[in-house]
Formats: C-alpha cells, structure tokens, sequence
C-alpha cells in the first residue's frame, strides 16, 4: 500500500481534535504532579511588553524563548498570536557549543539544513521550502546579516517562525523563505557585568577563543555596550580540510523612559580551504555508497574567503501612553573570491569528472522599516493595531572563469589533480559588473481584536508590496527582457482562543511572495521573468503553557506556483507544490533536574503539477517525509553542577530527483555531552565535552532543491570548550 500523504478533508476534524487533545493531556499529568515536585519559572524583572524589540522571556532553565519576533509586529509571545514562533538562546548555543547558525536550526524537526550549491554556504528549508542563507533577518531587518555563514557569538536569540511570512517580514531580497524564516536577536548588555574568556578546540586541531563583555552605565543604567570577539582556525574531522573564522562587534543601547535606540555593528571573515563540496549527481540512475566519513575528495588548491561588513541602527518612541512610533535602518556589503570544484558522478562506482570554477561575488543591501503601534478600546473590545512600511534594497555583481573537464576522478579513491588552466573568462574577475538590483518594499496594516478578558483575540491585516528587478549581462548592460516591477497586495487572517488557562487554540491564513523565476532560452518567452510568485498557507494548531512543560501542535498546508512550459513552449507559473504536515514541539523541565527539548516534522511534499503531468504526486527533492529530534539534559544529583545530555537526530529518507527514482536512505546521528561548572577564586568556570555523531554513522545529510547536488554527512567530532566569567 501506498505510504503517501492522501488528501482526505474528512479528517481534518479530528486532526484538529488530536491538537486539543495533545494541548489538554498535560493537564492531567500536571496535576497529579503538581504537590510534590519543586516547580521553577524565569520570572523577568518587569512584564514583558509584547510588539517592541524587548525579548520575549527565556522558559524555565533558558534555552528555549516561548516566542519570538514576528516582523513589524515586534516581539510576541506565542501563545497570544496566530503563528507557530520559538526562539533558541544564547544559553543553548553556549550550552551545545553550537559555531554557527546551521548548528542550532538542526535542533529543531521543522528546520532542515542543506548546503548551498556547489560550495560552503548554509541554507534551509522550513516546512520544506527553502530560506536561503542570505534571507535571514536581523532584529527584523533584511539584508544586514553576513551571507551563506553566520556565526552564533553575535546571536543573543535565533528565532524561527514556521509559516508563510510575507505580511510579518516582507519579502527578502533573495526571494526565499516560502515555508518560514529566520532572525536573529543580536546580544545585549546585561543587568550585572559580564565578562566572558571562552577558548575551545576540536578534534584533529581546530583551535577558537573568543571574549564576549558588556557592561551598563550612566544614570539608572541606561546605557549599555557589548562587544564580541572571535577566532578560530585549524583542521576539522575531514582531511586537509581548514577552516578559520574571524569575528569583531559590537553592541550599543539606550534605555530611556519613552525612547529607546541600539546600533550593532560588525565585520566577519569566513575561509575554507582544500574544503570537500557536495557532489554533483550527473547522470547517474543509482545513488552511489556514501564514502569514509574523513575521505576528502575535493582539491588542495578549493578555497573560499568571504568578508562582511555589517550595521543596524533602531529606535523606538513612545508618542503617548499607548502609542510607539519605531525605525531602524541597516545593510551591509560582502565580498567572496572562491575556486570551487564539485565531482560530477559519472557511475555509481564512484567514478567522477570536474572542472574549476573561480568566482568573485559582491553585494551591497540596504533595509529600513519605520511605523507606528498602539491600542485603543471600542467598548469592550480592545485593538492592537500596526501601520508601517519595511524594505530592502540589494545590488550583487559578479565575474567566473572556468577550466576545462578534468576526469580520472573517484570519490572513494580521490587522487590530487593540478590546477587546471583556465579556457573561458566571464565578467571582470577584479572588479564583478553589475548583474542585479532587487527592491522589494511594502506598506502594511493590521488590528488584532482582543475580546472575553483576552481569551479570544482576533488578527486581520493587509500589505501592499512592491517588487521590482533589474537583471544585467556579464558586461554590466541591463537586459530589459529580465526586468519587472510588480505589485500584489497580500492578507493576513488569523484567531486565537484560549478556552483554559494554559491552552490556546489558533488558526492563520497568509502568503509568501517572491520575484518569479525567468523563462530559459528554450521558451518562447526566453528571457522573460514570469512576475510576483504568491503561495499561501492555511494552519490550525493547538499551544500550550504549564509551566514546567511547554509545546505546541500544528497542522498546515502550503501551495506554491512552480515555473514551467506548457505544450506551446510558453514559459509561466504552470506548476505546483504542495507540502501538508504535521509539526510537534515540546520543551520544559517534567522532572526538576531533568530537561527535555524535543520536536517532529511529518510532511507530505508532493509536485501536484508537473510538465505534461509526468511527475505528478511525486515527492518533491531533498524534503523528507519526517524529521524527528529529541535532546535531554540530566543534572546529577550525585555531582553538584555536572549536568550530562543528549541528542538524537533522525530524518527520513528523500528523493534525489524529481522523477524519485533516486531515493537518499534516512539516517540517525547521537551526539553526547557534558558540561561542569565550579568556582575558582570566585571567577566561574564552565566546561564542556561534545561528542558529535557518536556513531560515526555514514550518510548523505541533504540533496539541493535542484536535485543535482549530495551533501555528505559530517564525521564523529569531539568539541571540548572552556569559559570563565571574570
């Protein structure tokens, strides 16, 4: 019997009924526990004011936020807006000694991390759809972040909304994020001095330190400063394969009684060398073996070096009791050089060719947003509402050279292949023309109607965005066949009801929209972009809050045109997919001493139409039917202040190609931990030991949207780390 996802809309009551019931189930057990079991909450200093940019409280031991920033609506808890929205802390990025954004987005069920094409770069897909790495947001702005690889020192929060995002966020400049987004929450200076001497060190030799310090001053503390330092180098598990990273920011904030500001800024330098890329699929019709976790079948002379600059500035005003007026303006510009060189399997013995690809790439973006919120009564109904308008600008320029195809190659057996000389040049490589310039900007507006003592609020909005592009030729020439200024005007809709204390039942509608893609030169309309692509989800789930335990249950639904050509060799928005799911999350502490942070992803990602119906009801590329993730923590009774802990990830298998007569087997990874803190001359140390993949268990992690490229999973690595507040 087929294992597919059948649509059968019969059953959505009592999908919904499950949602209640896993909300409601707690209860009980909270109950019964309730007398004789110690219970702990993170109590902030003030209550926590929702829609600015205060963070929402960290749950229980402060690893998990039960909330996040939802765009221009500011930072939310969840149980009060329509929307499925965590964030993960800068206590559990410490705490799974997590380097860059990739290590703390495979936490979660909902997230899956993939390799960008053909080098180093870190993407996802949520909900199946892809967030590429350059449309992470920064305290809600686009386009400030470093692209492909951010590192973690600079994230006080990593906050994931899972859902279409287009009224919250707009639309990144890159034209991702259909199934949900990302931001990060840059770190602040603290109540009490901080400061903080990390050093760390991987297995095979790679070695970091890092200094993290903020202190508060002036009068009631309102001014704060945190800076962040970071370096590190050295060769990772993979063989010959070196890597350094260089970091520097910082932090400023004013705290007044009606006015509020901050201004970040930071540089980041990223390199890779003799790095092992994913390995290009070819032709081939059977999926090779993996090879040796360790084996490095790249070149001695691959390289990547990207450098970004970066900067936000925000303020917000409070014009009246109820009423804030806010801004905030950033960008950044970024510089890549790379020589890259994937193998193409030509058989699945592992036989391969290559050929040398260098590339300079640069980008400069430029974001704001700026608005105004506040509350008012109409009897006895209370409104929220939100006027503001956000943007992104984004101009990319770019140069390659290419050798020719070298063979002889094999991924189990790699031998070294001299550089190859180049025999064709595109673009200038010293100074990259102009290939694009992308500005999307909306206006947006919403009221959330809250009624009945806030147990049921009610959310409606609507957004006005524009999206314009201009292509041009490798020569810097603007092709005017690629170019298109659009404009679509996208709703929001959602409810929430809470008909117990510590349940909340909700539902959305909302859409993502994206630059469409362009018609090839196969098409009659060669040359041609297809306009504004809108995809829309539908999702009700179920919340809930008491107190030692958390979590949430979400179903969903998300439809988004594909490009294709029909009969008449006409080029448009013919395709589809759609993905359907089911999401669990569930954090807390059931057992004092004990904590657990779990989460589940089943999701059908079916291609519903496809050229000439040939691959209708397949499964999309790289998404796999289910994603599970569980990690614990236990405090030893017997040893004051040595906590051990655990993950276990597991994720399904997925298909390689479109036609999914390529399937990529479904794996499982463990990592195992530890960490140990102890007073030294009243300075705090904290050690930490990481094993990950404990098994050194062989597997493809991920194939790319395209279905063309493999990307193998790492090797068994052990991670030690020391850190001492003085």
């Amino acid at each position: 019997m087929s294992s597919r996802f059948v649509h059968r809309p019969a059953s959505r009551p009592r999908l919904l009924a499950l949602a209640v019931s896993v909300a409601v189930l707690p209860a009980a057990w909270a109950a019964d526990t309730q007398d004789d079991t110690i219970t702990v909450t993170a109590t902030p200093e003030a209550p926590f004011r929702a829609g600015g940019d205060e963070l929402v409280p960290a749950y229980l031991d402060g690893q998990v936020a039960n909330g996040g920033r939802l765009g221009m609506l500011g930072e939310q808890d969840a149980s009060s807006v329509p929307f499925n929205v965590v964030g993960y802390t800068a206590k559990m990025i410490e705490d799974t000694q997590a380097n860059t954004l990739s290590d703390v987005l495979r936490n979660d069920a909902g997230v899956q991390p993939v390799r960008s094409y053909g080098n180093f770069g870190e993407s996802y897909r949520v909900r199946g759809f892809l967030l590429d790495g350059d449309d992470v947001s920064f305290g809600g702005l686009y386009g400030v972040l470093p692209r492909q690889v951010v590192s973690t020192q600079i994230a006080e929060r990593v906050e994931v909304i899972k859902g279409s995002t287009a009224f919250l966020n707009g639309v990144p400049p890159g034209g991702s994020g259909v199934g949900g987004a990302v931001n990060i929450e840059p770190k602040r200076a603290g109540s009490e001095p901080l400061t903080r001497v990390t050093v760390d060190y991987a297995q095979r030799g790679e070695v970091g330190g890092a200094i993290d310090t903020g202190r508060r001053f002036g009068e009631e503390d309102r001014f704060g400063v945190r800076v962040n330092l970071l370096h590190r180098e050295g060769e990772t598990e993979v063989h010959h394969q070196k890597s350094r990273t260089s970091l520097a920011s910082v932090g400023l904030d004013y705290k007044g009684d009606r006015f509020r500001s901050s201004l970040d800024a930071g540089w980041q330098k990223l390199s890779m060398h003799y790095g092992r890329i994913g390995v290009a699929m070819g032709a081939i019709t059977e999926l090779p073996a993996v090879p040796d976790n360790r084996t490095n079948y790249g070149q001695p002379w691959v390289y990547s070096d990207m450098s970004s600059r970066f900067a936000a500035l925000r303020g917000e005003y409070d014009i009246a009791p109820d009423w804030t007026f806010y801004a905030g303006v950033g960008g950044n510009d970024n510089d890549e050089w790379g020589a890259y060189s994937s193998s193409t399997l030509k058989s699945s013995d592992g036989s391969a060719t290559m050929r040398r690809m260098d590339t300079h790439y640069v980008s400069d973006s430029f974001s704001g947003m700026t608005g105004v919120r506040g509350k008012f009564a109409t009897g006895v109904i209370n409104h929220s509402v939100n006027l503001g308008y956000s943007g992104v600008y984004r101009k990319t320029g770019s140069a390659y050279n290419l050798s020719a195809t070298q063979s002889g190659l094999n991924i189990y057996h790699p031998v070294v292949i001299p550089r190859p000389e180049t025999i064709s040049v595109t673009g200038d490589m010293g100074d990259p023309h102009t290939r694009s310039r992308t500005r999307t900007g909306g206006v947006s507006l919403s009221d959330t109607l809250s009624m009945l003592d806030d147990r049921v609020l009610v959310t409606a909005g609507l957004r006005r965005q524009e999206i314009t592009v201009h292509n041009y030729s490798w020569e810097g020439v603007e092709d005017r066949n690629a170019t298109f200024d659009s404009m679509k005007v996208t709703p929001v809709y959602g409810v929430v009801v809470k008909p117990w204390q510590h349940v909340s039942l909700y539902a959305n509608h909302i859409e993502a929209l994206q630059p469409g893609p362009t018609a090839s030169s196969k098409a009659t309309n060669a040359g041609e972009v297809v306009g504004i692509v809108k995809s829309t989800q539908n999702e009700v789930g179920a919340k809930f809050d008491y107190g030692r335990i958390g979590g949430s249950l979400a179903l969903f639904e998300i439809e988004k045109p594909v490009g294709m050509m029909n009969s008449s060799g006409n080029y448009d928005l013919y395709g589809e997919q759609r993905n359907r799911g089911m999401e669990l999350n569930l954090f807390g502490e059931p057992v004092y001493g004990v904590r657990l942070m779990g989460s589940a992803q089943w999701l059908a990602p079916e291609l519903t139409k496809t050229a000439e119906g040939a691959n209708d009801g397949n499964d999309a590329p790289g998404v796999p039917r289910y994603q599970l993730r569980l990690g614990g923590e236990w405090d030893l009774p017997s040893v004051e202040n040595l906590t051990l802990n655990a993950t276990v990830m597991r994720t399904g298998s997925q298909y390689a190609n479109a036609a999914n007569s390529l399937k990529v087997d479904a794996w499982t990874r463990l990592d195992l931990g530890a960490r140990y803190s102890m007073k030294v001359n009243e300075q705090t140390l904290t050690w930490r030991a990481t094993v990950e993949n404990v098994t050194d268990e062989k597997y493809w992690a991920s194939v790319d949207d395209s279905g063309y490229y493999l990307t193998q999973g790492d090797p068994r690595t052990l991670r030690l780390s020391m850190s001492v507040d003085f």
